[in-house]
């Protein structure tokens, strides 16, 4: 059994700006919500059974208040903003097991339904998919992996290390020294993907970096001002790797059943009809009925 977890946040992101808009009847935009939609059913259409959409039901999470700088709302478009409950309303309409976050993030629920499937032995693999880089740090070999739909490319740890330099369990301590610029903190200054990568290559953790260079036994370019930044830093490291690091906590799945994709719901036909897509009724009747 496969299990697919998208980001349905990123796919909203990607086709508001990936392709032309529609403003329905009541003068509303949804063309990124259904062109979200369509992309599920096809999806399903390819054999996908097993799926679960995550969300950001609201901008902000528990890590606004761990960090002032931390990304929000403001400055983001309404003609996406708007569409955030929108794409929750439609995937539950559509039968899709959905995690609106709202405490947590979209990232969250994906980490915490595949730390989930990835127990349950008669789940082969968990294709979490979305290039998001924070996501990499789940990837587990040849158990879970990320997938990038667009690129149809997979990542494994070699993938993972090859991409990063580092494997998957330091991967939100390279985002604390690097910083991330998507999520609103900026790491440790002077601190470089590939200059974090050679040392946490070697040392795994923040924690576990000797506060002097002359204690490295490796040789990293400035490495002595590296370490110094770090001993002046350690309290910002760690605060920008808990930002990076996913939370399993976040409400999703019981169990893998949960997730299994039986049908759409009476509430489609209202949805279709709203979005202006009479196809994704007849599109998702027909898959069900091919797999009753």
């Amino acid at each position: 059994m496969l299990v697919h977890l998208v980001d349905g946040t990123y796919e909203l992101f990607r086709q508001f700006f990936g392709r032309p808009g529609h403003i329905n009847g009541d003068g509303m935009e949804v063309g990124a919500t259904r062109a979200v939609l369509r992309n599920m059913l096809a999806m399903l259409d390819d054999g996908a059974t097993h799926v679960g959409v995550a969300t950001d039901s609201v901008v902000e999470s528990f890590r606004n208040d761990l960090y002032e700088g931390y990304k929000d709302g403001s400055g983001m478009d309404p003609l996406i903003l708007n569409q955030f409950p929108l794409l929750d309303d439609g995937l539950r309409a559509l039968g899709v097991a959905t995690f609106g976050m709202i405490e947590f993030e979209a990232d969250d629920a994906m980490a915490s339904a595949a730390a989930i499937a990835a127990e349950d032995p008669e789940v082969d693999k968990v294709l979490i998919c979305t290039p998001d880089k924070d996501m990499a740090q789940c990837v587990r070999a040849g158990k879970v992996v990320q997938f990038d739909r667009r690129k149809d490319k997979i990542f494994d740890v070699e993938e993972v290390v090859e991409k990063f330099g580092v494997t998957p369990e330091s991967i939100p301590d390279w985002l604390g020294l690097v910083g991330d610029s998507a999520d609103g903190f900026p790491g440790l200054p002077g601190w470089g993907a590939k200059s974090a990568a050679a040392v946490l290559y070697r040392y795994k953790h923040i924690e576990d970096i000797p506060l002097s260079a002359g204690q490295w036994d490796i040789t990293v370019r400035g490495g002595a001002k590296l370490a110094k930044t770090l001993a002046d830093h350690m309290d910002e490291a760690l605060l920008f790797r808990r930002l990076a690091t996913l939370d399993l906590d976040a409400p999703t799945i019981d169990t893998v059943a949960d997730l299994k994709w039986t049908g759409a719901t009476a509430d489609l036909e209202a949805m279709a009809a709203k979005l202006d897509a009479p196809d994704l009724v007849t599109k998702a009747a027909k898959l069900a009925a091919g797999r009753s």
